[in-house]
């Protein structure tokens, strides 16, 4: 099918599934391309193509797996085959569903409130060739310089980091030198001292752009139906894993 894993994408998705403790578990990759044409279609769990089996144990897994965190560390296992010392820093904002409302625990579910309405911010960090190193998630309203440093918790320290002028402030600056990084990031209009940004890594930047473009292709991230904010970033997560593999 359109949205399946390839046996070549396959090959290198499976050394990375985890092990089952317990009796055999369902076929992951039938499992995995279950939830990859959820992410891809945006459509409602329950209304899952038969061919992938009962929707339960693709939403299953998904939720299960974003709440132990294995998600995420197959994410960062491909992440570090990363050499790159070049990161460029971003946001995008999403528009929350009304039926991302309700998840327990209220704004901790990273949707705030702002003039787009009901929303939730993905931040991220990428190398210099497009892939993703890292995602944080935030209300919408969150200014992208709060979260600089969580942005950077990558298993592998940048040499420069290069944003907008969202993030032209000492603090946000500091926090990319404490890294042991070079701050590529442009003064305000106004500013009355000028920082140093070299043109040959701001240039660039239309990387991360080209990223947040393609990953807004999946439904379920173009536009937030999860209402627990794991579930929405291990959604991202999955996503980037994927990139790295197409890669």
């Amino acid at each position: 099918m359109r949205f399946d894993l390839t046996d070549e994408e396959w090959a290198l998705l499976e050394p990375l599934m985890p092990k089952s403790r317990k009796s055999a578990r369902v076929d992951d990759r039938k499992i995995l391309n279950a939830i990859f044409y959820v992410l891809r279609t945006g459509i409602p769990w329950r209304d899952l193509p038969e061919r992938y089996g009962p929707y339960t144990s693709a939403y299953n897994r998904f939720n299960r797996w974003a709440r132990r965190g294995i998600w995420k560390h197959i994410f960062d296992q491909v992440v570090a085959r990363s050499r790159d010392g070049l990161y460029f820093i971003d946001s995008t904002i999403i528009r929350a569903h009304r039926c991302a409302s309700g998840g327990k625990g209220g704004e901790n579910q990273a949707i705030g409130i702002s003039r787009g309405g009901r929303t939730t911010k993905i931040h991220a960090a990428v190398d210099s060739k497009g892939r993703p190193l890292n995602f944080t998630l935030t209300g919408g309203q969150v200014h992208d310089s709060q979260v600089v440093e969580e942005v950077l918790d990558t298993p592998r320290p940048p040499l420069a980091v290069s944003a907008d002028k969202a993030y032209d402030s000492e603090k946000a600056r500091q926090q990319i030198k404490d890294e042991g990084a070079l701050p590529v990031i442009p003064s305000r209009s106004n500013a009355t001292k000028k920082a140093y940004c070299p043109k040959r890594f701001y240039r660039q930047r239309h990387k991360i752009e080209n990223f947040f473009c393609r990953v807004k292709d999946w439904r379920r991230i173009a536009t937030r139906y999860d209402k627990l904010a794991r579930n929405f970033l291990a959604a991202t997560l999955m996503i980037g894993t994927l990139y790295w593999i197409k890669l």
